[in-house]
This record gives structure tokens, C-alpha cells and sequence, in this order.
């Protein structure tokens, strides 16, 4: 017992470690060079995580075969419905057709996110936590998220020239609304997913690769989508490390975020289109609290036919 928490510790601090690397990378290398600088630092750290944890049996699940199909038919479904509707907006109605364009956005990320909930808690039976939302261990997410968070500050925004308000606070928003979706649906949902088909090693590449090549849909080029491969890769064992989306959301990936929105500059958003986001912000919340509402009372039903107390 004691060699099995000292290794759960010693990958804590090994993928920390990794996910601090990777976001001063970011101030080092950028293209494809920094995905493979993020690879081959993964590849690193994996083979001393692997080394350290060889004797904790069934601590870890490295590589697995435990195909669950309607999981793996949900996931491309929803990925293509996903990037889809992204180059449906940013491809097809661009900003020439404002409205078409942000219901068409909206709209696949509340597939995404609204979708996840509706298809783990409902049809699965399967609780939150089963997609990293809940606070498990909320003092270790609380110390990376803000650990990893100031990083990411230190590096990025503490050095941008801020515009006015009304030009940078429509795009936080923005940041949050899609941070939530990409935490909820690539890492909650699809990490996790694959992770218990197929083992975490798989899941963090394929995770990485889909949420890279998911950018597609913006009209991003190949070597931003590369770029941002390596960057999933980062967030996936950042998810990984605390079991819970809160350590990427609110802070680490909407800081990201907002960065390069306001590094790039094309982005220009009316206050008003803060109203739009919210909506969006405030479906994804109402379908989180419908599913614990859900998850607590089938726990209560649950335990009264069996007879044993119910928790929470």
C-alpha cells in the first residue's frame, strides 16, 4: 500500500513536472518544432513514469484492449458533428453572417459539452466524475490549476499590451465558453473514454492528435493544428494528473486562450456578443445541474431498493 501511494505521488509530480515543461516551451519553441519539443519531453517523462510504476500493479493502465463500441461510434459521431459545425461557422457563414455564424458555433459546442453530459449520465448511467467534473481531490486540482495557471500568466499575458475593456472582455468570455466545451468534451469525454478502451498512453495521443486536428474547423493551418497537437498533449496530462477538468477551467486554457486572440488581433467582437456566450455558458450549466439533480436522485432511488444509506 505504501509503494502504491508513494508512486501515485511520484506520478503527480512527474506529470506536473511535464505539464510546467511544456507551458515554458511555449516561450521557447512554437510550430511544429514545439510539438515535437512537447513529444519528445512526453516521451521522457513517460518512460521514467513507466520505470518508477512497474512495480505498482493495476495502479496505472499504460496500454489496454477494452473496446467499448456505442463509446467509440458516439465519439467520432460527435467529433465530426463537432468540427463540422466549427467549419460550418468560421468556413461557410466567416463573419460576413454574423448570426449564422455563432448559431452554428454555438450549436457544436453544446453537442460537444451538453451532448457528453446527456450521453454519460442518461444513457450510460455513468456519473460526472466518469467525465472529470466534480471536485475529487479538489486540494491537489486547486494547487496545479493555480500552479499551472500562473505559469501560463508569467509567460503570456503579463506581457501584452491590453487594448480597452470593450475590445478584450468579449473575448475572455469567449475563452471561457469554448474552454469549458474542450474540457468537457476532449478531455472528460473523449480522454477518458479512450483511456478505458485502450489505456492512457493512447488515450493522451489520440486525445491530442483529435483536439489538434479538431481546429480544422477555424481554418487553421497545418502547422497551427501541429502546434496545437503538442499543446494537447500538455493539457491532457494536466487533466490526467488531477482527474478533474478545474485544473484546465477557468483558468489555464482560457488564459491560452485569450492570449493568443489578443496576439493575433483578427478577432474583433462586439460587448454585445457577450450576451450570445452566456446563453451558450448557461445551457452547459443548466445541463450540469440537471445531471447531478439526475445523478443524486437514481443514487437515492438506487440505495432505498437495496436498502443502504444514500450519500451526498
Amino acid at each position: 500500500m505504501r509503494h502504491v501511494r508513494s508512486s501515485r505521488t511520484t506520478l503527480v509530480v512527474l506529470g506536473a513536472t511535464f505539464v510546467i515543461v511544456g507551458l515554458v516551451l511555449l516561450d521557447v519553441a512554437g510550430g511544429l518544432a514545439y510539438t515535437l519539443a512537447a513529444g519528445g519531453a512526453a516521451l521522457i517523462f513517460g518512460i521514467v513514469a513507466v520505470a518508477v510504476t512497474r512495480r505498482a500493479h493495476g495502479e496505472v493502465s499504460w496500454f489496454d484492449a477494452h473496446v467499448d463500441w456505442l463509446d467509440l461510434a458516439v465519439i467520432a459521431t460527435s467529433y465530426v458533428v463537432v468540427v463540422g459545425g466549427f467549419a460550418l461557422a468560421f468556413r461557410v457563414f466567416t463573419a460576413d453572417n454574423v448570426l449564422g455564424l455563432f448559431l452554428s458555433f454555438g450549436a457544436a459546442m453544446l453537442v460537444g459539452s451538453v451532448g457528453a453530459v446527456v450521453y454519460t449520465v442518461w444513457i450510460r448511467q455513468r456519473p460526472l466524475g466518469s467525465l472529470g467534473i466534480g471536485l475529487g481531490n479538489w486540494r491537489l486540482t486547486a494547487t496545479l490549476a493555480l500552479v499551472f495557471a500562473a505559469v501560463q500568466f508569467a509567460l503570456t499575458l503579463a506581457r501584452v499590451d491590453y487594448p480597452s475593456i470593450q475590445a478584450w472582455l468579449p473575448l475572455l468570455v469567449m475563452a471561457l465558453v469554448v474552454g469549458l466545451f474542450e474540457a468537457i468534451f476532449f478531455r472528460g469525454f473523449i480522454q477518458n473514454r479512450l483511456e478505458a478502451a485502450f489505456g492512457l498512453v493512447p488515450a493522451v495521443a489520440v486525445a491530442a492528435a483529435l483536439y489538434g486536428l479538431y481546429h480544422v474547423g477555424y481554418g487553421m493551418g497545418w502547422t497551427e493544428i501541429g502546434f496545437l497537437a503538442g499543446l494537447g498533449v500538455v493539457y491532457a496530462v494536466a487533466f490526467r494528473v488531477a482527474g478533474s477538468i478545474l485544473v484546465l477551467w477557468p483558468l489555464l486554457t482560457p488564459l491560452g486562450s485569450l492570449f493568443n486572440q489578443l496576439q493575433a488581433g483578427d478577432v474583433v467582437l462586439p460587448l454585445e456578443s457577450i450576451l450570445g456566450f452566456a446563453d451558450v455558458l448557461a445551457l452547459m450549466i443548466v445541463a450540469l445541474w440537471l445531471a447531478r439533480r439526475y445523478e443524486r436522485n437514481h443514487s437515492r432511488t438506487v440505495a432505498r431498493i437495496k436498502g443502504e444509506p444514500a450519500w451526498g
